[in-house]
Protein backbone atom coordinates (compact mmCIF):
# COMPACT_ATOMS: atom_id res chain seq x y z
CA UNK A 1 0.00 0.00 0.00
CA UNK A 2 1.56 3.41 -0.63
CA UNK A 3 2.62 5.53 1.96
CA UNK A 4 0.60 8.54 2.78
CA UNK A 5 4.01 11.04 2.13
CA UNK A 6 4.76 9.38 -1.18
CA UNK A 7 1.66 9.80 -2.26
CA UNK A 8 1.38 14.01 -0.88
CA UNK A 9 5.09 14.15 -3.06
CA UNK A 10 2.95 12.49 -5.84
CA UNK A 11 -0.14 14.87 -5.89
CA UNK A 12 2.74 18.18 -5.31
CA UNK A 13 5.13 16.87 -8.16
CA UNK A 14 2.16 16.49 -10.57
CA UNK A 15 0.87 19.93 -9.23
CA UNK A 16 4.00 21.47 -10.42
CA UNK A 17 4.18 19.51 -13.48
CA UNK A 18 0.57 21.05 -14.51
CA UNK A 19 2.10 24.71 -13.66
CA UNK A 20 5.13 23.79 -15.52
CA UNK A 21 2.73 23.33 -18.49
CA UNK A 22 0.23 26.12 -18.33
CA UNK A 23 3.39 28.34 -17.74
CA UNK A 24 5.61 27.16 -20.73
CA UNK A 25 3.27 25.67 -22.74
CA UNK A 26 5.25 21.98 -22.66
CA UNK A 27 7.52 20.06 -20.67
CA UNK A 28 9.98 17.50 -21.28
CA UNK A 29 10.67 14.18 -19.38
CA UNK A 30 14.20 14.26 -19.18
CA UNK A 31 14.37 17.45 -17.49
CA UNK A 32 11.06 16.99 -15.24
CA UNK A 33 13.27 13.39 -14.56
CA UNK A 34 16.36 15.42 -13.19
CA UNK A 35 14.01 18.41 -11.52
CA UNK A 36 12.47 16.35 -9.48
CA UNK A 37 14.62 13.60 -8.75
CA UNK A 38 12.87 10.60 -9.87
CA UNK A 39 12.98 8.20 -12.54
CA UNK A 40 11.89 8.77 -16.65
CA UNK A 41 9.11 5.80 -15.55
CA UNK A 42 7.68 7.77 -12.86
CA UNK A 43 7.31 11.34 -14.94
CA UNK A 44 5.72 9.02 -17.73
CA UNK A 45 3.25 7.59 -15.20
CA UNK A 46 2.56 11.44 -13.98
CA UNK A 47 1.97 11.80 -17.91
CA UNK A 48 -0.30 9.27 -18.43
CA UNK A 49 -2.38 10.00 -15.18
CA UNK A 50 -2.97 13.30 -15.61
CA UNK A 51 -4.00 12.87 -19.53
CA UNK A 52 -6.45 10.52 -18.50
CA UNK A 53 -8.18 13.79 -16.62
CA UNK A 54 -7.40 15.80 -19.91
CA UNK A 55 -5.38 17.99 -18.00
CA UNK A 56 -2.33 17.51 -20.69
CA UNK A 57 -1.87 15.86 -24.35
CA UNK A 58 1.51 13.44 -24.26
CA UNK A 59 3.91 14.46 -27.15
CA UNK A 60 7.29 12.20 -27.94
CA UNK A 61 9.54 13.02 -25.09
CA UNK A 62 7.10 15.22 -22.81
CA UNK A 63 3.66 16.95 -22.83
CA UNK A 64 2.03 19.57 -24.04
CA UNK A 65 -1.08 22.20 -22.90
CA UNK A 66 -4.36 20.25 -23.85
CA UNK A 67 -6.19 22.14 -27.28
CA UNK A 68 -9.68 23.43 -27.42
CA UNK A 69 -11.46 19.89 -28.68
CA UNK A 70 -12.76 22.05 -31.57
CA UNK A 71 -9.77 23.77 -32.81
CA UNK A 72 -8.88 23.08 -36.36
CA UNK A 73 -5.58 23.50 -37.81
CA UNK A 74 -4.53 24.38 -41.34
CA UNK A 75 -3.30 21.42 -43.46
CA UNK A 76 0.20 23.40 -43.65
CA UNK A 77 0.99 23.75 -39.98
CA UNK A 78 -0.04 20.24 -39.14
CA UNK A 79 1.40 18.59 -42.08
CA UNK A 80 5.00 19.90 -40.12
CA UNK A 81 3.94 17.95 -37.42
CA UNK A 82 5.68 14.34 -37.16
CA UNK A 83 6.49 14.58 -40.36
CA UNK A 84 8.88 11.35 -40.59
CA UNK A 85 6.27 9.38 -38.76
CA UNK A 86 3.39 10.08 -41.22
CA UNK A 87 5.89 9.46 -44.41
CA UNK A 88 6.87 6.26 -43.03
CA UNK A 89 3.23 5.20 -41.78
CA UNK A 90 1.77 6.08 -45.78
CA UNK A 91 4.45 4.30 -47.34
CA UNK A 92 3.50 1.34 -44.66
CA UNK A 93 -0.40 1.85 -45.69
CA UNK A 94 0.71 2.20 -49.39
CA UNK A 95 1.94 -1.56 -48.91
CA UNK A 96 -1.71 -3.04 -48.09
CA UNK A 97 -3.09 -1.80 -51.06
CA UNK A 98 -3.18 -4.27 -54.26
CA UNK A 99 -3.45 -3.21 -57.88
CA UNK A 100 -7.04 -3.13 -59.11
CA UNK A 101 -8.08 -2.01 -55.16
CA UNK A 102 -10.82 0.89 -54.84
CA UNK A 103 -10.07 2.55 -51.91
CA UNK A 104 -10.95 5.51 -50.03
CA UNK A 105 -8.21 8.37 -49.04
CA UNK A 106 -9.96 10.52 -46.42
CA UNK A 107 -8.35 14.13 -46.09
CA UNK A 108 -4.83 14.75 -43.92
CA UNK A 109 -1.56 14.73 -44.01
CA UNK A 110 -0.98 11.68 -43.12
CA UNK A 111 -3.31 9.78 -46.20
CA UNK A 112 -1.90 12.32 -48.58
CA UNK A 113 1.25 10.57 -47.62
CA UNK A 114 -0.05 7.37 -49.07
CA UNK A 115 -0.85 8.99 -51.56
CA UNK A 116 2.77 9.79 -52.52
CA UNK A 117 3.01 6.01 -52.23
CA UNK A 118 0.91 5.23 -54.96
CA UNK A 119 3.40 5.51 -58.19
CA UNK A 120 3.93 1.51 -57.88
CA UNK A 121 0.75 0.53 -59.17
CA UNK A 122 -0.69 0.27 -62.68
CA UNK A 123 -4.51 0.51 -61.67
CA UNK A 124 -6.66 2.21 -59.27
CA UNK A 125 -9.55 3.44 -58.25
CA UNK A 126 -9.60 6.33 -55.58
CA UNK A 127 -11.77 8.00 -53.94
CA UNK A 128 -11.50 11.16 -52.07
CA UNK A 129 -12.84 13.73 -50.82
CA UNK A 130 -9.80 15.48 -50.61
CA UNK A 131 -7.98 18.53 -53.21
CA UNK A 132 -4.50 17.86 -52.38
CA UNK A 133 -4.95 13.99 -52.50
CA UNK A 134 -6.97 14.21 -55.95
CA UNK A 135 -4.15 16.55 -57.51
CA UNK A 136 -1.16 14.32 -56.31
CA UNK A 137 -2.34 11.57 -58.61
CA UNK A 138 -4.04 13.66 -61.01
CA UNK A 139 -1.19 12.84 -63.55
CA UNK A 140 -1.32 8.34 -62.87
CA UNK A 141 -3.24 8.06 -66.66
CA UNK A 142 -4.28 4.08 -65.35
CA UNK A 143 -5.73 5.86 -61.82
CA UNK A 144 -9.66 6.78 -61.80
CA UNK A 145 -10.03 9.46 -59.61
CA UNK A 146 -13.21 9.56 -58.33
CA UNK A 147 -13.85 13.42 -56.57
CA UNK A 148 -16.04 14.30 -54.26
CA UNK A 149 -18.13 17.40 -54.14
CA UNK A 150 -19.76 19.86 -51.68
CA UNK A 151 -18.73 22.56 -49.63
CA UNK A 152 -15.01 22.99 -49.08
CA UNK A 153 -13.34 23.44 -45.70
CA UNK A 154 -10.84 25.18 -46.22
CA UNK A 155 -8.61 24.73 -43.45
CA UNK A 156 -8.26 20.96 -44.53
CA UNK A 157 -8.61 21.58 -48.46
CA UNK A 158 -11.56 18.94 -48.67
CA UNK A 159 -14.89 18.31 -49.19
CA UNK A 160 -17.67 17.92 -46.61
CA UNK A 161 -21.50 18.42 -46.53
CA UNK A 162 -24.76 16.89 -48.43
CA UNK A 163 -23.60 16.61 -51.82
CA UNK A 164 -20.26 14.95 -50.96
CA UNK A 165 -22.38 12.29 -48.93
CA UNK A 166 -25.17 11.98 -51.41
CA UNK A 167 -21.92 11.26 -54.28
CA UNK A 168 -20.03 8.98 -51.76
CA UNK A 169 -23.60 6.66 -50.88
CA UNK A 170 -23.00 5.65 -54.73
CA UNK A 171 -19.71 3.33 -54.22
CA UNK A 172 -18.55 0.62 -52.29
CA UNK A 173 -14.85 0.28 -51.40
CA UNK A 174 -12.20 -2.83 -50.71
CA UNK A 175 -9.91 -0.35 -48.35
CA UNK A 176 -10.42 3.14 -46.67
CA UNK A 177 -7.81 5.26 -45.03
CA UNK A 178 -8.75 7.34 -42.56
CA UNK A 179 -6.95 10.04 -40.77
CA UNK A 180 -8.04 11.53 -37.52
CA UNK A 181 -7.46 14.03 -35.20
CA UNK A 182 -7.54 12.22 -31.97
CA UNK A 183 -8.00 8.72 -31.26
CA UNK A 184 -8.91 6.72 -28.08
CA UNK A 185 -9.18 2.77 -27.71
CA UNK A 186 -12.06 2.88 -24.94
CA UNK A 187 -13.88 5.41 -27.22
CA UNK A 188 -13.48 5.41 -30.41
CA UNK A 189 -11.96 7.94 -33.46
CA UNK A 190 -12.74 11.81 -33.75
CA UNK A 191 -12.12 14.85 -35.69
CA UNK A 192 -12.70 18.75 -35.00
CA UNK A 193 -15.44 19.14 -37.66
CA UNK A 194 -18.76 17.05 -37.58
CA UNK A 195 -19.22 17.52 -40.89
CA UNK A 196 -16.15 15.27 -41.61
CA UNK A 197 -17.21 13.17 -39.12
CA UNK A 198 -20.56 12.49 -40.78
CA UNK A 199 -19.03 11.58 -44.08
CA UNK A 200 -16.71 10.12 -42.32
CA UNK A 201 -19.13 7.08 -40.92
CA UNK A 202 -20.52 6.91 -44.10
CA UNK A 203 -16.62 6.33 -45.99
CA UNK A 204 -16.48 3.38 -43.33
CA UNK A 205 -20.31 2.31 -44.30
CA UNK A 206 -18.90 1.65 -47.73
CA UNK A 207 -15.80 0.05 -46.90
CA UNK A 208 -14.71 -3.83 -46.72
CA UNK A 209 -11.70 -2.97 -44.70
CA UNK A 210 -10.84 0.76 -42.68
CA UNK A 211 -7.59 0.93 -41.68
CA UNK A 212 -6.87 4.37 -39.29
CA UNK A 213 -3.47 6.08 -39.79
CA UNK A 214 -2.08 7.89 -37.65
CA UNK A 215 0.59 9.22 -35.77
CA UNK A 216 1.10 8.52 -32.19
CA UNK A 217 0.39 11.61 -30.85
CA UNK A 218 -2.90 11.63 -31.94
CA UNK A 219 -3.80 8.41 -28.97
CA UNK A 220 -5.35 9.46 -25.87
CA UNK A 221 -7.21 12.70 -27.57
CA UNK A 222 -10.55 13.34 -27.87
CA UNK A 223 -11.89 15.85 -30.19
CA UNK A 224 -15.11 17.51 -30.46
CA UNK A 225 -16.48 15.14 -33.35
CA UNK A 226 -16.73 11.35 -32.53
CA UNK A 227 -16.18 9.55 -36.33
CA UNK A 228 -17.11 5.56 -34.99
CA UNK A 229 -15.83 3.71 -31.80
CA UNK A 230 -12.91 1.28 -32.80
CA UNK A 231 -15.17 -1.66 -33.26
CA UNK A 232 -15.87 -0.24 -36.65
CA UNK A 233 -11.89 -0.57 -37.19
CA UNK A 234 -9.84 -3.44 -38.32
CA UNK A 235 -6.32 -1.80 -38.54
CA UNK A 236 -4.30 1.17 -36.85
CA UNK A 237 -1.27 2.01 -38.64
CA UNK A 238 1.03 4.37 -36.44
CA UNK A 239 4.63 4.73 -35.04
CA UNK A 240 6.37 3.12 -32.09
CA UNK A 241 5.97 5.64 -30.15
CA UNK A 242 2.33 4.26 -29.18
CA UNK A 243 1.20 4.22 -25.75
CA UNK A 244 1.51 0.77 -24.75
CA UNK A 245 -1.58 0.52 -22.84
CA UNK A 246 -3.25 1.39 -25.75
CA UNK A 247 -1.74 -0.98 -28.34
CA UNK A 248 -2.90 -3.60 -25.43
CA UNK A 249 -6.08 -2.53 -25.81
CA UNK A 250 -6.86 -2.35 -29.02
CA UNK A 251 -5.20 -5.68 -29.60
CA UNK A 252 -7.27 -7.35 -26.93
CA UNK A 253 -10.24 -6.07 -28.97
CA UNK A 254 -8.83 -7.89 -31.93
CA UNK A 255 -7.33 -4.71 -34.00
CA UNK A 256 -4.93 -5.30 -35.67
CA UNK A 257 -1.99 -2.79 -34.69
CA UNK A 258 1.08 -2.36 -37.26
CA UNK A 259 3.97 -0.29 -35.86
CA UNK A 260 6.58 1.80 -37.97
Amino acid sequence: MIKRDEKDLTIERRAKILKQIENEGQVQINTLSKNFGVSTVTIRNDLSQLERKNLLIRTRGGAIRPQRVSMDFKLNDKAKKHFKEKQLIGRKAAGRIQDGDTIILDSGTTTLEIAKNLGQFKELTVITNALNIARELADYPNFKIIMLGGILRKNALSMVGPAAESALRNYYCDKLFLGVDGIAARHGIYTPNVEEAHLNRIMIELSREVYVVTDSSKFGRRRLALIAPMSDVQTVITDTDIPEEEEQKLKSMGIEVILV
